[in-house]
């Protein structure tokens, strides 16, 4: 997964896959959802991410 948040924008972006985009849905008026051919999640992207309490990341390491 790669992770990328543009500071001056507020949008962060999640990347799960590489696979070509080839279905977006919104979920909400800040959240769009990206999907290959094969309906598996490629990407997440969130509009105003820090004010919607998604920013700053936490990352809990599980054993």
């Amino acid at each position: 997964m790669k992770t990328i948040y543009y500071s001056a924008d507020d949008i962060l972006e999640l990347h799960f896959s590489d696979n070509p985009i080839t279905k977006e849905t919104s979920q909400g008026w800040n959240i769009v959802v990206s999907y290959d051919a094969n309906n598996h999640l490629v990407q997440m992207v969130v509009l105003e991410a820090s004010k919607s309490g998604l920013l700053p990341l936490q990352e809990k390491k599980v054993p």
